[in-house]
């Protein structure tokens, strides 16, 4: 927003998009603004100008099947103006008139996930598989062993050969030749967007910028050989998954920002001040999350946008226009005559809105009296994730709907925690259920305010327990009907996929063998584990590594046909995948023969892991406990300054140690059952039984240090 102007400019509303399926089409002459494209998952293509702030169609097509990418092609070195998109195993393709001239039927059994247009080629990737055409003409093929969210295709005239990208859900981004894996960049998250830094790959074409699910940014450099990554950014503020990526001279200063738009609704722009890594020079929160973002000139010769397309199918666009303008005075700003005359427009339209909804609200429920009246279920698009966090190993449900939610119910049949989320303004209230025997251990509803179509949650799940968590989602639409949700809580849920782990750790090892397939305990370890692809992978073996993000711990998962190998620091872990796997091989009449080996020292080594969690929870918890009762006396004897400075400092600090406790309830119980169930795993491989013991432990941990715990464990 150049010279600190801009705001919010409404274009029209679509249908609910995916993501990148909004585009703008090159302009026609020096100075004349650009149209616009997008696609919605009613199958719809509506490209649009503006005119004096009124949007002008230029053509709509017909509804048909969803549209999951739109793109823009043409000749190499020409303007791209022909439109592309994919729907169902599809594409097709239209010129910026809204002519059919391509309807290319792919041999792809699943949907199209992923496309780019570069020339005569065409990329596209499926779940698990990608394809390479030439004038639709296969040409290559790949099967990858995690689902692709994104691709790309270095431009061809600046590294003259043909280097596909895939961004894979298991944090790599795999680069092809041929049909054949070059080699794989890991990233620090998994990478749900694809760009060309600069647009054009940059001076050598091989940059590539790309947005993670967990919301980092990073360039990297594909060479010939090798991966070299130039920046990245974290999350520190915590913010959404990047959905959106495209470069723009916004600021006019000659160098193109980077444009971000996120799940959360936040649009941001970083630019480069030096020539190292970007610095975000401004942000604007929607209240939805971004499908695509574009930076080009729509509404006003002259002024610059950033054009951006929500989830439920709303165009909004940030200008650099000044929208107010001084009295001549030097006095206050005042808004332009053209947008008071906007700003009245709109009040009318909504006004002449409400007025037909009540008129169709009455007329329906008038019909509704009548005998041979059939009432249908409205349907309604919800949009869920349901992710673990590292930073705090909690799990995010993000609900969001197309229209707006009146409440969410949530259930579940395993133990969980809720936690507190900052962003989220509904109203709680929690319903007694009985865990017996229905298994409900969790019911809670959550009233929405006015107009809220996003909604965020935050679960703890406890690592052995595992079970189902259902959310069923009641929006704000006659007649009243509701959505169930379900998302699975597996046996060791707080673990995360990682590239790699530290092998100089003490581990215990649990081994299998038996009459079972590679797809068998392949589904074993799916129906264990988070972050592990449902498709079998390819080859006759297969290893994958994982931390716990609540410990710190690890564990190494290698497998074939009629054998696997399971290696972790901790006993705990090697337990429940012990019962689990035994359970399932059992219900598939599978005779097991498993063996294990028992590392004393890691018992020690896990210990010391939770010990610093256990004493800076304990010490937080009796923190919290003085609070009001230094507060008690800082009101009776009116100063503070004849108690301790740690009496003191806990009065200064109150209010951020009241919110951290707050935002972590049970953490401490949390930690106090990971001991207990260490220390019953400990004594349970050896074939001893030592439940009697635990009232003493849990006495022993009240203010215990490290060493008197692992004393008690080895005396035990």
């Amino acid at each position: 927003r150049r010279n600190g102007r801009g705001e919010s400019a409404y274009l029209p509303q679509v249908g609910v998009t995916a993501q990148k399926t909004m585009r703008l089409l090159p302009a026609s002459g020096r100075k004349a603004t650009q149209k616009v494209v997008v696609g919605d998952q009613d199958g719809v293509i509506t490209c649009f100008g503006i005119k004096k702030g009124e949007p002008v169609p230029v053509f709509k097509t017909l509804p048909g099947q969803k549209i999951a990418r739109l793109e823009l092609g043409g000749a190499l070195n020409t303007p791209q103006e022909k439109i592309f998109v994919a729907t169902g195993s599809e594409v097709r393709g239209f010129t910026k008139r809204g002519k059919q001239f391509l309807s290319f039927e792919t041999n792809l059994t699943e949907n199209i996930k992923a496309m780019h247009i570069s020339g005569a080629d065409l990329f596209l990737c499926a779940s698990y598989i990608y394809n390479h055409y030439c004038d639709c003409k296969d040409q290559h093929y790949y099967l990858s062993g995690d689902k692709i969210n994104d691709v790309l295709c270095l431009p061809v005239d600046k590294v003259n050969c043909i280097t596909p990208v895939l961004a894979c859900q298991d944090r790599v981004l795999r680069v092809l030749q041929g049909s054949d894996l070059l080699y794989e960049a890991e990233v620090p998250g998994p990478p749900t967007v694809l760009a060309l830094n600069n647009g054009n790959g940059g001076d050598s074409g091989e940059e590539v910028v790309y947005g993670t699910s967990d919301g980092k940014l990073g360039l990297i450099q594909i060479t010939g050989s090798k991966p070299i990554p130039k920046w990245e950014i974290g999350n520190e503020k915590k913010r959404g998954g990047i959905l959106c990526i495209d470069s723009f001279d916004i600021l006019g200063d000659g160098v193109k920002e980077l444009l971000v738009g996120r799940d959360d609704g936040v649009l941001e722009v970083y630019n480069f001040e030096s020539a190292d890594d970007p610095v975000l020079r401004y942000d604007h929160a929607l209240s939805e999350s971004i499908a695509s973002i574009q930076g080009g000139c729509v509404g006003k010769e002259g002024y610059d946008e950033i054009l951006a397309s929500t989830y439920s199918g709303w165009l909004t666009g940030l200008t650099t226009e000044p929208v107010h303008r001084e009295d001549g005075s030097g006095g206050e700003l005042k808004l332009s005559q053209e947008m008071q005359s906007k700003i009245s427009s709109l009040r009318n339209e909504l006004e002449h809105l409400q007025m037909k909804v009540l008129q169709e609200r009455e007329k329906y429920q008038q019909s509704s009296q009548s005998s041979t009246a059939v009432s249908s279920v409205p349907a309604f698009s919800v949009n869920d994730k349901f992710t673990l966090n590292k930073d705090d190993a909690s799990y995010s449900l993000i609900l969001e709907v197309q229209t707006a939610i009146d409440n969410v119910l949530v259930q579940s049949d395993v133990p969980i925690d809720l936690l507190d989320v900052d962003k989220n303004s509904a109203v709680v209230s929690f319903s007694s259920c009985d865990s017996e025997p229905n298994s409900n251990f969790l019911l809670a509803t959550y009233r929405c305010q006015a107009n809220t179509t996003r909604l965020e949650l935050k679960v703890r799940s406890i690592e052995g327990q595992y079970g189902t968590l259902q959310a069923y989602v009641t929006p704000r639409i006659q007649p009243k009907t509701c959505q169930v949700h379900q998302y699975q809580i597996k046996p060791l849920s707080l673990h995360q996929r990682t590239h790699s782990i530290d092998h100089d750790r003490p581990m215990n090892t649990l081994t299998l063998k038996g009459q079972f397939s590679f797809a068998e305990i392949h589904s074993w370890v799916v129906f264990c584990l988070p972050e592990v692809p449902e498709k079998t992978p390819a080859g006759e073996s297969i290893t994958f590594y994982f931390q716990n993000t609540f410990l710190g711990t690890q564990l190494e998962s290698t497998y074939r046909k009629g054998e696997g190998c399971f290696k972790s620091d901790n006993i705990s872990t090697i337990s429940i995948l012990k019962d689990v796997l035994s359970k399932e091989a059992t219900k598939r009449k599978i005779n097991l023969n498993i063996s294990y080996d028992i590392n004393e020292e890691s018992v020690r080594h896990t210990l010391k892991l939770i010990h610093p969690k256990l004493e800076y929870q304990q010490l937080l918890a009796k923190k919290v406990h003085l609070i009001d009762a230094l507060r008690e006396l800082q009101v009776h004897e009116g100063n503070v300054d004849f108690l301790l400075p740690k009496y003191r400092s806990i009065l200064e600090e109150a209010d951020q140690l009241l919110e951290e406790y707050k935002r972590q309830p049970a953490h401490l119980e949390r930690l106090y059952g990971m001991i207990t169930d260490l220390f019953i795993d400990k004594y349970k491989f050896k074939g001893t039984n030592v439940k009697t013991k635990v009232p003493l432990l849990l006495e022993t941990l009240d203010g215990c240090d490290q060493d008197g715990l692992i004393a008690f464990f080895e005396a035990a």
